[in-house]
């Protein structure tokens, strides 16, 4: 017992003049901050809003029809599903850093070999590549990164680092747009490519962290003795956290990853499909546009509130109005007959979009821990783009047997319904004793 005390007194006095000193520096977390948005926003030439501009131009430069273009999308996206969980793991095994920098680099070069593709299967692998690394590997490290630097502020934080993704679908279509009409699709890929990994890369290299004992500081700027995490360099000793089987035998993991691979399905499905469904009730492309944009609005305003919620409601009752919300906004689509009818669809639609992940987004920490957090998040996310693949496909096979989108949109109206009862059951495991005993 002596002997305890003496080493803890040795540690205080140790590090009492670098605790003070970081209760005084900036917090190293908010440097994270920008870092693990700029990695989101770089995910956008594999995103459906980003490739959708590349589109018919591809489809006319390979000769292919729409059926194809489809199938080559779905079948690389599923295809690029399967290695995220592997991903994950390495993210565990090796950091953040390590694998965000291998990451970016393989993004980049995945953008710059999609400009070389000249028929239907290479087209495949590029898609597959490009959905794989990019709303793949590096969304799952930037939604990973902010959760290792803080918790009180966790879900305030995540709703900023959405912000940026919000931010990114209202811009960068049009930039695509721009340099498709100045270098044809193929230098556009050629040229976001090396752009993404000459800004990226070395902000990486030079600045991201692991974690705040990287730098001698704690979790949310707190010193030692509040936060309750030594100031030592392997601080990630002190993280907690289920393993990925565990995980998987809890309902909360089950319930909320069903939310959020259908929002993937229906947010893909709706956006993929949004002209020909506007057409369909005698709107145009124009009022397309102006819905996307009310949007990402309104979702780029309800992430950042939905994460300050997180940090004082519980997330069951924002989990179950975010999957409402889903239902009301394709409602009021199947309804639709005006332009401002369809704007309100887009604004709740981006509301409860934006309240479902500003609760989702930190509770994968925080139900589950961060010890194999790139495990869980990668099955996660394996789960959310597999099944986006399919929301499109069902829309078009519908539309083909009925003549128009209106069974699918009353089953995308109708599916989140019990799901979003299913969000009240949802809690923490319960710890029953030491770090690893668990009530699942």
């Amino acid at each position: 017992m002596s002997q305890c005390v003496t080493e803890e007194t040795a540690i205080d006095a140790g590090f009492v003049a670098e605790v003070a000193a970081n209760d005084r520096a900036l917090y190293y977390g908010w440097v994270m901050l920008p870092l693990s948005m700029g990695a989101l926003i770089a995910s956008s030439p594999g995103q459906t809003f980003g490739i959708s501009i590349f589109n018919e131009p591809m489809r006319s430069s390979l000769g292919l029809s729409h059926g194809q273009l489809a199938a080559a999308y779905m079948l690389g996206t599923l295809l690029g599903a399967i290695p995220i969980t592997y991903i994950g793991r390495q993210m565990d095994r090796h950091g953040l850093r390590r694998t965000m920098l291998a990451v970016v680099s393989l993004f980049s070069l995945a953008c710059v070999l999609t400009s070389l593709v000249q028929g239907w299967m290479a087209l495949v692998l590029a898609f597959c590549f490009l959905r794989m690394l990019g709303p793949g590997a590096l969304s799952l490290l930037s939604g990973s990164t902010l959760a290792f630097w803080f918790d009180r502020r966790l879900g305030m934080v995540e709703g900023v680092r959405q912000v940026g993704m919000a931010l990114a679908m209202a811009s960068i279509p049009a930039l695509n747009l721009w340099l498709v009409s100045q270098w044809g699709w193929r230098g556009a890929y050629g040229i976001l490519g090396v752009g993404i990994w000459l800004l990226l890369f070395p902000a990486v290299a030079l600045l991201f962290r692991n974690h705040p004992g990287d730098v001698g500081q704690a979790v949310d700027g707190l010193s030692e003795r509040a936060s309750g995490v030594p100031l030592n360099r392997d601080a990630n000793e002190a993280f907690w956290g289920l393993t990925l089987g565990e995980t998987l035998r809890t309902s909360a993991f089950w319930i909320v990853a069903a939310g959020t691979a259908l929002f993937g399905l229906i947010h893909t499905a709706v956006f993929f499909c949004m002209v020909p469904i506007f057409q369909e009730r005698g709107l145009s492309a124009g009022d397309a546009a102006a819905v996307l944009t009310v949007f990402a609005g309104c979702l780029a305003v309800m992430q950042l509130v939905g994460g300050v919620l997180a940090d004082r409601v519980r997330a069951a009752y924002l989990l179950f109005t975010g999957t409402a919300g889903l239902a009301t906004a394709i409602l009021l689509l199947f309804f639709a007959d005006a332009a401002p009818l369809v704007l309100v669809a887009g604004a709740v639609l981006g509301i409860s979009q934006g309240i479902y992940f500003g609760a989702a987004h930190p509770l994968w920490a925080r139900y589950f821990g961060r010890r194999h957090l790139g495990k869980i998040r990668g099955a996660l996310m394996t789960i959310n783009i597999g099944s986006s693949s399919l929301g499109p496909l069902f829309a078009g096979l519908t539309r083909d047997w009925q003549g128009n989108f209106d069974l699918a949109l009353m089953v995308f109206a109708i599916a989140p319904l019990p799901i979003a009862v299913l969000s009240l059951l949802v809690a923490p495991p319960r710890r029953t004793g030491s770090s690893d005993a668990w009530n699942l």
